[in-house]
C-alpha cells in the first residue's frame, strides 16, 4: 500500500527518469532555427570545434543539446528525416549509458545516430553492434550519409574482412558491426605479436541494437576460438554404434527441462558390457564415460531439423531463437562430434580452447554500455545484476491501438494447426495481411505444407539469406501478403502496411553497381552508378503513391494480423512478434494458438493446465480462451526464463573466475608487446564498489622491459629460497637450493651454514647472494649480445620474444586444465562441497602455478640462450680448403711414421706434442660437412681421416 501511494505522489521510476530528460526536448527545439540557418559546410567545421573543445576537457553532457540539435537538422537534409521528440528522449537515454525500451516501428536506427555523434566528439571510437551481417551494412550505409554531412566518418566489421580492412573500419569515427565478430576481433587480438597489427582498439562506447538478443539469448554460449588437439575420433564411433540398444526410462532418464540424461544402473552395466569396459566410474574410464553421456545427449535431446541441419555432409546449428543457421559454429566438450557419429558424416578433430570469451564479460569492458530494442522491460532484472545497466521504457510517438486477443488453446496439435488454417484463409481471403510465427524451421514446414493444401499463396523465411529475410518480411503488410518465419526473424526491419516503396524499388531496379566491369573507366563507372540512383529514386517516387493507397486499403481491413503458433519459452519473444504490428499508430490484432503438446506446455505447464481444463470441462476438438489458462502458461514461461537466466548465471559466475585471469594476462601480454613500440597501452580500471570505469594510457620503454624482467628474476629467487628454506632453520636444504638454481639458471653455486640464527635474517642474505650471482650473468648476457643497429640491446628483442612464447603456450596449457577441472567440478557436491567455490579456488592455485612457470621459462631461457651466427659462403670455403690442408698433413705424416719403423732398426723419436687449442667447433661424424656439399661429414672430408 506505501509503495502505492508512493508511487502516486511521486511517480515511477521510470517516469522520473522521463521527467529528468524533457528539458533537453525543450532545448533542442529552442536551437532549431538556428541550426536550420546554417551552411552545409558548417555541419563539419562545428563538429571538428566541438571535437578540440572536448579534448580540451568540455564534457560531452553540455555538449548534448547542440550536438543533438544539429544531427536532427543533419537527418533532415540527408535523410529527409527529422526526429520526433521521443527519438530525442530515447538517445538521452543511450547516451546516459542506459537501455531504451522502443517499440517496434519507433525508428530506433534513426535514434542511436544522436549518442553516437556526440560520444564521437570524444575521438575514441563508437561502436554500433547488430544481431546480423545484413542490418550492419545497412544502418552504416544509410545512417552513414547523416555522419558524413556531420564531417564523421563510418566504418562496418562483418564477415571475411582483412585484418587491414578491419582497423580501418575501427579507426573509423562510428563503426558498425555483428556482434560475434566485435568479440572474435577482441580473442584475436590478444594473439597477436605486434601492437600495431591490433585491428579493434579501444573499448570506449557501444550501443546494442536488439540488446535483449545479444545480451540475453546468446550469452548462453561462449566465444570460442579453437584449434585442432590430438584426440582421435573412433571412440565416438564405437560408443555411437551401442546407443541404439539403450531403452528410454530402463537403462536411462531423461530431464527435458535441464536437458540432462542419467543413466540407471541397469544402463551402466549395459554400457560396461557392451563397450568391454570393467568399470565406467573409474578415473582411467572418465573418457570413455564422458563419450557416452555426450552421446545419449545427441541422441535423444538433439533433433534433425529443430536443433540442426545435416547439410553437404556437414552438420550446422540452427539458432534456437531466431531459427538461423550457424555455418562455423560448433558445440563444445565433444557433442558436436557425438551428432556428427549420429548422422554418420565425418567427424571433425576435437578441438582445444586457445581463447575464450563469454558475452557478458566482453560488454561489460566498455567504458560505457547502451542498448536498444523493442522488449526489455521483463528481463530489467537481470540487465541490472549482470551489466548494471538500467532499462527506461520510452513513449510511442503515436498510441499503440493494437487489439492483443486470449490465448486459445485445443488439445492436440493438429487440432490447432487446422484451426490456424482456417484462421490465415479466412483473413487471406478479405485481403488482410497475416503473419505467422513459428518457435522452430519445422514447425514453418508443417504450417507451409497444410497452406499448400489450401491453395493459399504464402512466403516462408527459411533465415538462410539476411537480405532477401528482410526484403520478405518488409512486404509482410501488403494486401493479403501471407508471411510465415520464425519469431524473430527478419527483427531491424520495419513492416509497413501497403509495402515498403524502398524495398520493392530496389527488387525491381536491382542492385547497386559496387566496382567496374572489366575494362570500364572509372568516369563511366561513376556515371552508371549515378543513372542506377536515379532510376531507383524515380522508381521509389512512382511506387510510393502506390504504397500510400494500398496502406490506407489495409488500415481499413485492420491492418497486419498476427498468428502465433505457440508459445515461445520467453513472454519477451512472443512481445517481439506481437509488436510487428500496430507500428507508429496503424491498427493491428494478435493472436496465440497453443496446444496441448506444444513443447512448453508438455514439459513445463502440463499439469497444472490439464487440471483447468478438465475442470472446465473441455472435449476434443473444441478451443478454450480463458484469462486464468493466459496466466497459467505466463507461469510456465516464468519457469522457462528463470530456469534460463540460472544456465546464464552459472556460465557468468565460471566464467568470471576464468575472467579475472584473462584480464590479468592479456594486460600482461600488452604491455610485453608495447615494450619500445611507442604505443600508449589503454586500460580501464573498475572501482568495485561503485563499478565506475577510470582511463588508464600508458606507454613501455625498453627500460621496463629490462627492469621487469629483473623483477621476475627477484620473484623467481625468493620463491626458490622461500622452497627450500622454510621457517625452521634445521629443515633448511642448502643442497637441494643448489641444484635448483643449477636448474632452473645453469649456475654452480655452493651455499655456506648462514651466520645468522634468524631465519628470516639468513634467508634473506641467501636471496642476495642469489640474486646477485644471478643477475650478474644477465648482465653479461646482455654484454654478450650487443645491440642492434638501433642501438637497442639485443636481449631485449629476445625478452620480449621469450615472454611471449611462454605466455601463449603456458596459457594455452591452462585453458584445458581449466576446462577438464570444470567438467569434474560438479562431482565435489557429492562431497558437500560448493563446486563453484572449489573452481574458484583451484583456478586461483592453477593460475598461480601458470605465472610462475611463465616466469620460470622467460628467465631460465634467457639465460641459456646462445646466438649462433650464420657462417658466409666465404667464411665456409676457408675453412673447408683449411681442413683439407690439415687432413693432407696429418696423411703425410702418418706415412712418414710408418716408413722410419719399417726401415729402420729403432723407430723414431717422437716429437715434442703441443697442446691444440680449437678455434671451430668440432664436426661430428654425421654432421653435414662444413664445405657445403650437402654428403655427412665421415662420406666427405671425413673420409681421408678414416683413411689416415
Amino acid at each position: 500500500m506505501f509503495n502505492y501511494v508512493m508511487k502516486k505522489v511521486l511517480g515511477t521510476k521510470n517516469e522520473r527518469e522521463l521527467k529528468k530528460i524533457r528539458p533537453l526536448v525543450a532545448r533542442v527545439a529552442e536551437l532549431e532555427p538556428r541550426m536550420k540557418a546554417l551552411k552545409p559546410e558548417d555541419f563539419p567545421r562545428l563538429t571538428a570545434e566541438w571535437k578540440a573543445q572536448v579534448q580540451k576537457g568540455r564534457s560531452l553532457d553540455e555538449l548534448m543539446p547542440e550536438a543533438f540539435a544539429l544531427v536532427r537538422e543533419a537527418g533532415v537534409r540527408a535523410l529527409g528525416m527529422r526526429h520526433f521528440d521521443v527519438q530525442l528522449i530515447g538517445g538521452a537515454v543511450l547516451h546516459s549509458g542506459k537501455i531504451a525500451e522502443m517499440k517496434t516501428g519507433e525508428g530506433k536506427t534513426l535514434v542511436a545516430t544522436l549518442p553516437c555523434v556526440l560520444n564521437a566528439l570524444s575521438g575514441r571510437g563508437v561502436h554500433v553492434v547488430t544481431v546480423n551481417d545484413y542490418l550492419a551494412r545497412r544502418d552504416s550505409e544509410w545512417m552513414g550519409r547523416l555522419y558524413r554531412y556531420c564531417g564523421l566518418s563510418t566504418g562496418v566489421i562483418v564477415h571475411g574482412l582483412t585484418d587491414r580492412e578491419r582497423q580501418e573500419a575501427y579507426g573509423s569515427d562510428i563503426t558498425y558491426g555483428q556482434n560475434n565478430e566485435f568479440g572474435f576481433d577482441y580473442l584475436r587480438d590478444n594473439m597477436k605479436f605486434r601492437l600495431q597489427d591490433y585491428v579493434q582498439g579501444e573499448l570506449n562506447f557501444a550501443i546494442v541494437d536488439e540488446v535483449d538478443s545479444i545480451l540475453i539469448d546468446e550469452a548462453r554460449t561462449p566465444l570460442i576460438i579453437s584449434g585442432p588437439s590430438d584426440e582421435s575420433s573412433d571412440l565416438y564411433y564405437k560408443v555411437n554404434q551401442v546407443i541404439p540398444s539403450m531403452i528410454r526410462d530402463v537403462d536411462f532418464t531423461v530431464d527435458e527441462k535441464s536437458r540432462t540424461i542419467v543413466m540407471t544402473d541397469s544402463g551402466v552395466e549395459k554400457m560396461e558390457k557392451k563397450l568391454s569396459v570393467g568399470n565406467l566410474y573409474a578415473p582411467e574410464e572418465i573418457e570413455t564415460l564422458h563419450h557416452v553421456e555426450q552421446a545419449l545427449r545427441a541422441h535423444h535431446l538433439y533433433r534433425n531439423e529443430v536443433d540442426y541441419v545435416v547439410k553437404e555432409g556437414e552438420v550446422i546449428i540452427v539458432d534456437e531463437f531466431t531459427g538461423r543457421l550457424m555455418p562455423g559454429r560448433r558445440w563444445s566438450d565433444g557433442l558436436h562430434q557425438a551428432v556428427e557419429a549420429k548422422e554418420g558424416v565425418k567427424i571433425e578433430n576435437e578441438n582445444q580452447t586457445l581463447a575464450t570469451i563469454s558475452f557478458q564479460n566482453y560488454f561489460r569492458m566498455y567504458s560505457k554500455l547502451a542498448g536498444m530494442t523493442g522488449t526489455a522491460d521483463t528481463e530489467a532484472e537481470e540487465f541490472a545484476k549482470t551489466y548494471n545497466i538500467d532499462v527506461v521504457v520510452v513513449p510511442t510517438n503515436r498510441k499503440n491501438v493494437r487489439q492483443d486477443s486470449e490465448d486459445v488453446v485445443y488439445k492436440t496439435e493438429g487440432e490447432k494447426f487446422n484451426a490456424i488454417c482456417d484462421e490465415i484463409g479466412a483473413r487471406n481471403q478479405k485481403g488482410q495481411p497475416v503473419l505467422v510465427g513459428t518457435v522452430s524451421v519445422a514447425k514453418s514446414e508443417v504450417v507451409s505444407s497444410l497452406l499448400k493444401r489450401r491453395g493459399i499463396p504464402h512466403n516462408v523465411l527459411n533465415a538462410k539469406h539476411h537480405q532477401r529475410e528482410a526484403e520478405i518480411v518488409a512486404q509482410a503488410g501488403r494486401k493479403g501478403a501471407v508471411t510465415i518465419s520464425t519469431n524473430m526473424a527478419g527483427r531491424g526491419t520495419d513492416i509497413i502496411l501497403g509495402g515498403n516503396p524502398e524495398m520493392m524499388a530496389k527488387h525491381e531496379v536491382g542492385p547497386e553497381p559496387d566496382a567496374p566491369m572489366e575494362g570500364e573507366e572509372e568516369a563511366a563507372f561513376l556515371a552508371r552508378k549515378e543513372e542506377w540512383a536515379q532510376r531507383l529514386e524515380a522508381r521509389t517516387a512512382e511506387l510510393r503513391a502506390q504504397t500510400a493507397a494500398e496502406h490506407e486499403q489495409v488500415v481499413g481491413l485492420g491492418g497486419l494480423h498476427i498468428v502465433g503458433t505457440e508459445r515461445h519459452e520467453s513472454r519477451r519473444i512472443d512481445n517481439q512478434l506481437r509488436g510487428r504490428a500496430g507500428r507508429q499508430g496503424d491498427p493491428g490484432s494478435s493472436l496465440f494458438y497453443l496446444s496441448l503438446e506444444d513443447e512448453l506446455m508438455r514439459i513445463f505447464g502440463s499439469e497444472r493446465i490439464q487440471g483447468l481444463m478438465s475442470r472446465m470441462g473441455m472435449k476434443d476438438g473444441e478451443q478454450i480462451e480463458h484469462p486464468w489458462l493466459t496466466k497459467a502458461i505466463e507461469g510456465a514461461q516464468k519457469k522457462v526464463e528463470a530456469h534460463n537466466f540460472d544456465i546464464r548465471k552459472n556460465l557468468l559466475e565460471y566464467d568470471d573466475v576464468m575472467n579475472q585471469q584473462r584480464r590479468s594476462i592479456y594486460r600482461l601480454r600488452r604491455m610485453v608487446l608495447g615494450f619500445g613500440a611507442g604505443v600508449p597501452v589503454v586500460e580501464y580500471d573498475e572501482d568495485p564498489k561503485t563499478k565506475k570505469k577510470t582511463r588508464k594510457e600508458q606507454v613501455f620503454t625498453w627500460d621496463d622491459a629490462r627492469e621487469n624482467v629483473l623483477d621476475l628474476l627477484e620473484d623467481l629467487v625468493i620463491d626458490m629460497v622461500g622452497a627450500s628454506c622454510p621457517n625452521r632453520m634445521a629443515d633448511w636444504n642448502l643442497d637441494g637450493l643448489a641444484a635448483m638454481v643449477k636448474d632452473q639458471f645453469g649456475i654452480e653455486m655452493k651455499f655456506a651454514q648462514p651466520a645468522s640464527s634468524k631465519a628470516a635474517e639468513a634467508r634473506q642474505v641467501i636471496e642476495e647472494q642469489v640474486f646477485n650471482v644471478v643477475e650478474k650473468a644477465y648482465r653479461a648476457k646482455e654484454e654478450e649480445l650487443g645491440k642492434d643497429p638501433d642501438g637497442i640491446p639485443v636481449l631485449r628483442r629476445w625478452e620480449q620474444y621469450l615472454y611471449l612464447q611462454a605466455i601463449d603456450q603456458q596459457w594455452k596449457d591452462h585453458l584445458l586444465s581449466m576446462d577438464h577441472l570444470r567438467q569434474g567440478i560438479g562431482l565435489r557436491g557429492y562431497g558437500q562441497k560448493d563446486p563453484k567455490q572449489e573452481y574458484k579456488k583451484e583456478g586461483y592455485e592453477m593460475f598461480v602455478q601458470m605465472t610462475w612457470r611463465v616466469k620460470s621459462a622467460v628467465i631460465g631461457n634467457l639465460l641459456r640462450l646462445q646466438i649462433v651466427r650464420q657462417e658466409t659462403a666465404e667464411e665456409i670455403e676457408a675453412k673447408r680448403l683449411a681442413m683439407q690442408r690439415r687432413a693432407m698433413q696429418r696423411i703425410t705424416e702418418s706415412h712418414a711414421d710408418a716408413g722410419a719403423g719399417a726401415d729402420g732398426e729403432q723407430e723414431k723419436p717422437r716429437a715434442k706434442q703441443e697442446t691444440v687449442v680449437r678455434t671451430q667447433p668440432k664436426v661430428g661424424r654425421n654432421d653435414p660437412c662444413p664445405c657445403g656439399s650437402g654428403k655427412k661429414y665421415k662420406k666427405c672430408h671425413g673420409a681421408n681421416e678414416v683413411s689416415a
